[in-house]
């Protein structure tokens, strides 16, 4: 059996592996990394002999710690990457190459049947019932979208909103607090079984999920890089922020949203934690806007938008799709009994 493992921003892991009666009976390392001694690789092969074929990454990254030399430099990869890739062997943990991923694009409607599909389409591939999937956000009014352990009035200012005429959702996601108007901003969610990231910490599953992201953006000619934990950054700052969970059932869901061209100082009025970071950055000043897609691309949205969708169809084995008729009505209902509900969100006062 044979797994491999690219690290995020290092190099290639791939291990061939025997196993009889439970345990590891032959294990072969190879890649495009570099490692001292030489002799150390022999250390990490036996390091891996007679481990229980059930072990887990930490488990397999603490033998291979415990038997490599005084000294010894691995570089572009690390213990954990080689217990990933001997997981992959194995079966427990999957690739991007082992799933077809529907891909859905954008779709204009409230913005709160989003939020609720996140929920629906988790809950239909914990189910089996549909691939994994990447899926662009439309929406057709304003809205605010609250991680799920923020506090409303802490985030919320609620005379701007009325103001405004903007309404404000909790999602099922951490994070802060994403601020949506029509056109303003690119959001997408990926749906995926937990196999796939198998063996990384939250943090590293942020940067592993949105590589493709990375590539489009190159693509682009937009410098990104991940600052952990959450945020897609460039050399002229912030660009995107990325929040995640990882549901029962063997599901995580991740999505990400890129600022295209906001009003600074709507959002400013709206929101009171962005009211403090943005002062914090001098945009105090009128008329301000945060447009790091927009003015790094010089493309319009819906461009950009279908630059992002042929880079991930160019990369992994997809296949179009549009939204169930069930999963528009179960996401409807969503909407209308707990998503629309104060008592949702307004959770955390």
């Amino acid at each position: 059996m044979r797994g491999e493992y690219k690290v995020p921003g290092g190099k290639l892991v791939a291990i061939d592996i025997e196993a009889e009666e439970g345990r590891i009976t032959r294990a072969a390392l190879s890649g495009d990394f570099f490692l001292e001694p030489d002799e150390a690789l022999d250390d990490i092969n036996g390091a891996l002999m007679g481990m229980p074929d059930d072990a887990s990454v930490d488990d397999l990254a603490a033998a291979i710690s415990s038997r490599l030399p005084d000294g010894a430099r691995l570089m572009g990869f690390t213990p954990e990457a080689v217990g990933i890739a001997v997981r992959r062997a194995l079966g427990h943990a999957t690739d991007w190459s082992d799933h077809t991923f529907d891909v859905i694009g954008p779709v204009t409607m409230d913005p709160r049947m989003h939020v609720a599909l996140d929920e629906v389409m988790a809950r239909e591939l914990a189910a089996g019932t549909i691939n994994p999937c990447l899926r662009i956000w439309d929406w057709d009014r304003p809205l605010v979208v609250i991680g799920s352990f923020q506090s409303y009035r802490n985030e919320i200012d609620d005379e701007g909103r009325q103001r405004h005429g903007i309404n404000v959702v909790r999602r099922i996601t951490g994070g802060g607090a994403m601020f949506m108007e029509q056109g303003n901003c690119v959001t997408y969610s990926l749906i995926a079984p937990t196999s796939l990231v198998e063996g990384l910490s939250f943090e590293r599953s942020y940067a592993f999920l949105d590589e493709w992201v990375m590539g489009a953006l190159a693509e682009l000619g937009v410098n990104a890089r991940y600052v952990p934990l959450n945020d897609i950054a460039s050399d002229k700052g912030k660009i995107a922020g990325a929040a995640q969970r990882r549901l029962a059932g063997g599901v995580v869901l991740h999505h990400v949203t890129m600022a295209y061209d906001i009003d600074a100082d709507k959002m400013l009025e709206v929101l009171r934690i962005g009211r403090e970071k943005m002062s914090d950055k001098g945009t105090k000043s009128a008329n301000k806007r945060v447009d790091p897609l927009r003015s790094q691309t010089h493309m319009p949205r819906d461009e950009i938008i279908a630059a992002f969708l042929h880079h991930f169809e160019g990369r992994y084995e997809t296949m179009r799709r549009d939204y169930s008729e069930s999963e528009l009505s179960e996401a409807q209902h969503l909407v209308d009994t707990k998503f629309s509900s104060d008592e949702w969100t307004k959770r955390v006062p």
